[in-house]
């Protein structure tokens, strides 16, 4: 047991690395640490209970933001948060628990480490893709301020993962073998070192307007109170010269867009002329979809994108006909038990360019943006963060976003509810933007993008490739080191 609370204590000082505190420093330590608990694991099971009580640490407290959500309607909801703080995490630390089992059956020693570190990194690719996926937290997102983020094009965030795991899980063996231990860490930190830094990135000549309405999640629908954010961005529409687009966030007017006709005329008189894309409802055939629409200068919808990757109890809920029977329906879903997906990535021929969009947690998965039918000229994220609170969530979404701009060279357009909008550029750097918690506009001017990457090209499969070719020569040196014996 006191080696379960420590493996517990030592995930949660991992988490640290995460954003907003992004102390970096935590990750050798807590990796050398578990590496060495693993090494001493006598059975599968202890292992699987060292790696699950790691992973529980590290998501109670890098994941604390998911009892937010639950505050919004506290009469109703806030009962339910504490539960889903700790399903949540005990139910990925699961992932973790059953790497570590993998690892301390199939093999001891030094293998025991490479072994760990292949089935630990599989273990992540299973967390991003199964169930819809969930690779909040994955460890790619402690680089984004480093040199180490230039890498994310070539490898994406898998790769970066593994490498923070081959870098610092070998520290385990610093008593045993230090040259071993170091060599791996050493050899990442001269390599990243002797990346160049980003050049300046060349601009167009499009002014963009991102508004920030800066609504609480509590008082956005509100009755008395939604069409005040409303008028409040319709303000920032008339402000300053001319742009030649404005976004609006998601879910930005509180109404359907099918009845929404005569407020999208009272909006776009405000800046006559001026495209307008901005988040709403909408129904069809019965089914509600969380959508992004393009304003045309009549007040009518031009082009519709309906949010695909939708949020698993916030915005649906799994069996929802038969849920909505008992009153369970999404958190975030204002009309109908639940929103209907929309049938996946597609391009919007905005009048900036093409433009892939993304409606919140869509900028989580990597592979929704390499699923774009073409190659766009930006990605446009408008998000309604006010549901992630104040301390953590909306950093580590906004850390998410600068990496799918990294991975793709690509520019992002952000326009969030309460923050943080701005621009980001197709290095993954932000650029002019609003801080969280602040109403307001920013004018940005669109950056150009970059070639085409490797990664958007290739996605994960290179680095799954080599992590299944790992594991397997790992497995082989393990069962010939075990015959031996």
């Amino acid at each position: 047991m006191p080696v379960l609370a420590l493996a517990f204590g030592f995930g949660a000082l991992m988490s640290l690395a995460l954003a907003p505190n992004q102390m970096l420093w935590t990750v050798p330590i807590a990796l050398a640490v578990i590496g060495a608990f693993a090494l001493r694991a006598q059975t599968s099971w202890s292992g699987a209970m060292l790696g699950w009580a790691f992973g529980l640490g590290y998501f109670a407290f890098g994941l604390s933001w998911i009892v937010e959500p639950f505050q919004v309607d506290a009469q109703r909801h806030a009962w339910m948060a504490p539960f889903a703080l700790v399903f949540l995490a005990g139910g990925l630390a699961l992932f973790w628990g059953a790497a570590f089992a993998g690892a301390v059956r199939w093999s001891r020693g030094a293998a025991r480490v490479t072994l760990l570190i292949a089935f630990w990194s599989l273990a992540e690719f299973a967390r991003a893709y199964l169930l819809t996926g969930f690779p909040w937290a994955a460890f790619g997102q402690f680089w984004i301020d480093t040199p180490a983020a230039q890498l994310l094009p070539w490898i994406g965030p898998q790769g970066l993962a593994v490498l923070t795991l081959a870098a610092f899980l070998p520290l385990a063996l610093l008593r045993s073998s230090p040259a071993r231990a170091v060599l791996p860490g050493g050899a990442l930190v001269a390599l990243v070192a002797l990346l160049p830094s980003p050049p300046e990135v060349e601009l167009t000549d499009h002014r963009v307007r991102l508004v920030q309405p800066n609504a609480p999640q509590h008082q956005k629908w509100h009755p008395d109170l939604r069409w005040d954010f409303v008028r409040r961005a319709m303000g920032f529409n008339a402000q300053g010269p001319r742009p030649d687009m404005i976004i609006w966030p998601e879910t930005a007017v509180p109404q359907l867009l099918n009845y929404a006709g005569n407020t999208l005329e009272a909006i776009l008189e405000q800046a006559p002329g001026v495209p307008l894309l901005l988040g709403i409802q909408r129904e069809e055939g019965g089914a509600y979809f969380n959508s992004a629409a393009l304003i045309s200068a009549d007040g009518s919808a031009g082009q519709i994108y309906d949010k695909a990757h939708l949020v698993p109890f916030g915005e649906y809920v799994p069996f929802g006909d038969l849920m909505a029977r008992f009153g369970f329906h999404g958190l975030a879903s204002q009309a109908g038990a639940g929103y209907a997906a929309g049938p996946g990535a597609r391009l919007m021929d905005l009048p900036i360019g093409k433009a892939l969009p993304l409606i919140c947690y869509e900028a989580v998965f990597p592979q929704d943006v390499n699923a774009a039918p073409d190659r766009p000229d930006m990605l446009v994220q408008i998000t309604n963060d006010a549901w992630f609170g104040t301390r953590s969530g909306p950093y580590q979404h906004l850390v998410q976003a600068r990496m799918r701009a990294a991975e793709q060279g690509l520019p992002m357009l952000r326009a969030a509810n309460t923050g943080i909008s701005g621009v980001i550029d197709p290095y993954g750097r932000l650029g002019p933007s609003l801080p969280l918690g602040e109403a307001g506009y920013v004018d940005v001017i669109l950056p150009a993008a970059l070639p085409a990457t490797p990664y958007s090209g290739t996605g994960d499969w290179p680095v799954l490739i080599l992590l299944l070719g790992l594991a397997g020569a790992a497995l082989r040196r393990g069962g010939n080191m075990q015959a031996r014996s």
